[in-house]
């Protein structure tokens, strides 16, 4: 099976996705970032599409254009190539998004993100949309590298604080080799500087080149293999999320008015 764009595809065909699935969509959150001297920008942005769209043909579950500018504000003009949007962007274009898939028949949105960045402002998102839909349209968060233990434990191996390490690089080298830098992969490794740092300092102030890890040390077949781990997990996951609801029924909810969240 192919995977589902909604991108490319007509409203009528759109409307009859809507009652498939529990009403789901996939939501690929990426970003436009520097990657060191030897990966392209758009690398958090290609993983997460490829994620999605080959859960997607797996599952039938559709899948939304992916963000591909977002939060990168750890990072600063010394190397050219990061556009970042402000948190309090982010969080908007979440919600808009959110309260358009609303408006128009969709149940359920999963954002799938596979940038660090986005992290803590996606979990924010979150918080507040479940208070804006009070259980009309239901809003999850999954981090591709963190969807299983192993997964985790292979990008941190070489830098507890990673960028363009290892095991992103490893991924590249599966998913995109033509992208891939091999003259400057070798010589592009940098340390973690950040070990027992008490405050958050921008990359530019803690690595040389835009790389935390030992990117000389990748491997195609280690990045197929992660992928590999990546997509079985979340197509877990998203078979869960088409039929998810509340562990506790109506009887159980409160009639009190939710706060004001915007």
């Amino acid at each position: 099976m192919k995977p589902l764009l909604l991108e490319q595809l007509a409203w009528p065909e759109i409307a009859e996705l809507r009652g498939r699935n529990g009403g789901l969509l996939l939501l690929p959150l990426g970003a436009t970032e520097q990657h060191g001297p030897h990966l392209p920008v758009a690398m958090d942005t290609l993983l997460a599409e490829r994620v999605c769209e080959t859960v997607s043909a797996k599952t039938g579950v559709p899948v939304l254009s992916a963000l591909r500018y977002t939060v990168s504000q750890g990072h600063t003009a010394k190397w050219p190539g990061t556009f970042s949007l402000r948190h309090s962007t982010f969080l908007a274009v979440l919600r808009d998004i959110a309260e358009w898939a609303c408006a128009t028949g969709w149940k359920r949105l999963l954002l799938v993100n596979s940038h660090f960045g986005n992290d803590a402002p996606a979990r924010v998102a979150v918080d507040q949309l479940r208070l804006a839909f009070e259980g009309r349209f239901h809003v999850g968060l999954k981090n591709v590298f963190q969807l299983t233990p192993r997964i985790w434990q292979t990008y941190t191996d070489d830098a507890a604080v990673l960028h363009a390490n290892r095991a992103e690089t490893s991924l590249m080298l599966h998913l995109h080799p033509e992208l891939v830098n091999f003259e400057r992969l070798t010589s592009s490794d940098d340390p973690d500087r950040t070990v027992d740092l008490v405050f958050s300092h921008p990359v530019s102030r803690t690595s040389l080149n835009g790389v935390t890890g030992k990117p000389s040390q990748a491997s195609a077949a280690e990045g197929a293999a992660l992928f590999e781990e990546m997509v079985e997990a979340l197509e877990d996951v998203v078979k869960r999320a088409v039929t998810e609801e509340p562990p506790l029924g109506p009887e159980h909810w409160s009639s009190d008015a939710l706060p004001p969240v915007f």
